[in-house]
């Protein structure tokens, strides 16, 4: 039968739809495999309660073989970058302008001046303990903003570097170690320094790094706090957008022709059209529910191909000073929020 009576048989596919398939067939393995991995991690916090971020990261690590397989590759890159973008992109259906006035611009400047003095302390001191500012940016705006989640999309503008998978894997088991051992021990101070239940929600959404970890201690201590954790929490996601973009910019001006990024990331430009139209209520909230879990599950498999990416070696390599690092962080920032909530600053 000659070729054209073969295609007379069907109808053509369109070039766009060859081609969507086409890169279907080769990201599919990799992200299949951290969306496992992903279901995986869901699976063990929600049976035993374990930080889901953290077992994400730690179930991956294992399977650091596939990332170096040509057929897996591909789409463990494409969920390590692509789909934590689209997962940062959804957060901005969480916040809105609402909850800054609902909890008070003294607080608010509160919060973004801690985020800025952390970030920029932390950039200062990276160098002495031998690492890079990139590696300051990084450990700096995921404790001032929200843990995991602003570190991975800290990481999708930064220059691409040796030990870029080995860093951000440190530091998202290290920030998440440390927001669970936050949300134990925080309500506890809180309750012994005799703050009431709206100064322990500001202290608790102020400080504690992950969200989940945030409406843990929250609600541990009454509905009251835990309202206002939650949205003073929210309130420090939102700040996500800005800090991301100005580490873009700042980026952007170092590097020349065409190793460029562009001059406003596009899932950055997504998160605040989204948000601004979360506050204008033109989202329906069926529809804000299934973005805040979609957004949720996305990031989940972008942590869980980073695990992928990492090798073990590589990351014992990271050293105690970073660690020390990541701690002396936490305890400034506790400190920074802590003290004007007791003297009845904000």
């Amino acid at each position: 039968m000659s070729p054209s009576l073969r295609h007379q048989g069907g109808p053509a596919r369109p070039p766009f739809f060859s081609g969507l398939v086409g890169r279907g067939r080769v990201l599919g393995p990799g992200v299949m495999l951290a969306v496992t991995v992903a279901m995986a991690a869901q699976f063990l916090s929600a049976h035993y309660g374990a930080p889901v971020m953290l077992m994400a990261i730690l179930l991956g690590m294992p399977l650091h073989f596939m990332a170096e397989d040509d057929r897996a590759a591909p789409g463990i890159d494409f969920a390590a970058r692509g789909l934590l973008r689209i997962g940062v992109a959804l957060l901005g259906l969480r916040v809105s302008v609402e909850m800054v006035s609902a909890i008070g611009w003294p607080f608010v400047g509160l919060i973004a001046c801690s985020i800025a003095a952390l970030i920029i302390g932390s950039v200062l001191l990276a160098r002495s303990i031998g690492r890079d500012r990139a590696f300051g940016l990084l450990t700096g705006g995921s404790v001032a903003i929200c843990g995991a989640s602003a570190a991975m999309a800290l990481s999708s503008v930064l220059p691409q570097r040796e030990g870029a998978e080995r860093d951000l894997s440190f530091v998202v088991i290290t920030v998440t170690a440390l927001s669970t051992v936050a949300m134990i021990l925080y309500p506890a101070l809180a309750t012994m320094l005799g703050l009431d239940m709206h100064q322990a929600g500001l202290f608790l959404g102020g400080t504690i790094h992950d969200v989940a970890q945030v409406v843990g201690a929250g609600y541990s201590l009454s509905d009251e706090a835990g309202d206002t954790a939650t949205v003073v929490k929210l309130i420090r996601v939102t700040m996500l957008a800005p800090v991301v973009l100005i580490a873009a910019l700042a980026l952007r001006s170092r590097r020349q022709g065409e190793g460029r990024p562009p001059l406003l990331p596009a899932f950055v430009l997504a998160f605040l059209a989204l948000a601004a139209l979360n506050s204008a209520h033109l989202v329906p909230e069926m529809v804000t529910d299934a973005a805040s879990n979609v957004s949720r599950a996305v990031l989940v498999a972008a942590v869980a191909a980073v695990g992928i990416k990492t090798s073990l070696q590589a990351l014992a390599k990271v050293g105690p000073a970073s660690i020390l690092l990541l701690v002396g962080q936490t305890a400034a920032l506790a400190a920074i929020v802590l003290v004007p909530v007791m003297l009845g600053w904000v």
